[in-house]
């Protein structure tokens, strides 16, 4: 007999999820540290390659300028904040002792479909990190503006060859209570076998438009935000993204041409 569950701890704690920039300045004690990078190990990892490291930054002058290359002041001000990073230079390190040559192109770690993978296996540990987190009361905040100068990032973390930073994460006791930002009907993003050819993917976008206005508008009524519509408008043409590409792989020894 098959019996469907609605709620549990686990579901609730991703219903409830919400980004934390404000926190106080409370130290995270050690064993919740351990079980967070616990749970960040459990995630799952493609062929068990295990090609993803984390870089705990617990150095102020170095906070600092993290959030100076993400112009976010509240990254230096978090008690815990981590870049994850895909990592194929352990694997290379490994490989080497087994006799591999990994400046030959039998070296496929350092190809596309392994950037990639490695890629998808770091923000699943990012996300099993945030959600054990937040699971425990905590607040976080998933930090994609640290790309904004990856060769400066780089340089910052001394990261060796064959290794990428993907995202950071920000850790911490939260200090303010923000309002669930809403989310698209599934109907939006959900379909079945195939994907739509008709409408389907925008046909409710007009409601959701008016749902994110009204939840800016709650939230700060004094400083308006463009429609949910409006916005990918303004993005699609946003050539500031053109300087957060992958073009910085192939310094870091990565081909994602083949």
């Amino acid at each position: 007999m098959s019996t469907t569950i609605t709620s549990a701890p686990a579901v609730d704690t991703l219903l409830d999820r919400r980004s934390i920039r404000r926190f106080k300045p409370d130290a995270i004690d050690s064993q919740t540290v351990d079980a967070l990078e616990s749970a960040a190990q459990h995630a799952a990892s493609s062929q068990f390659l295990n090609d993803w490291s984390a870089i705990r930054i617990t150095e102020p002058s170095l906070k600092e300028k993290l959030a100076a290359i993400g112009r976010q002041d509240y990254i230096a001000t978090a008690p815990l904040l981590y870049v994850f990073v895909l990592d194929e230079h352990r694997n290379a390190i490994i490989a080497e002792t087994k006799g591999v040559d990994v400046s030959e192109q039998r070296y496929t770690l350092r190809y596309g479909y392994r950037f990639s993978q490695a890629q998808n296996d770091a923000v699943l540990a990012l996300h099993a990190m945030e959600t054990a987190a937040e699971s425990l009361g905590l607040g976080c905040v998933i930090l994609g503006s640290l790309l904004n100068d990856i060769p400066e990032l780089i340089a910052a973390l001394h990261l060796p060859k064959y290794t990428f930073p993907v995202l950071g994460l920000a850790i911490g006791k939260p200090d303010q209570e923000p309002a669930s930002k809403p989310r698209m009907p599934r109907s939006m993003q959900f379909f079945d076998n195939t994907y739509p050819t008709d409408d389907t993917p925008v046909r409710e976008l007009a409601t959701f438009d008016d749902e994110v206005h009204r939840y800016y508008d709650l939230r700060n009524a004094a400083r308006p935000v463009d429609a949910f519509s409006d916005q990918i408008a303004s993005i699609a043409e946003d050539e500031t993204a053109l300087d957060r590409g992958l073009c910085d792989a192939e310094a870091q020894g990565f081909d994602l041409g083949r």
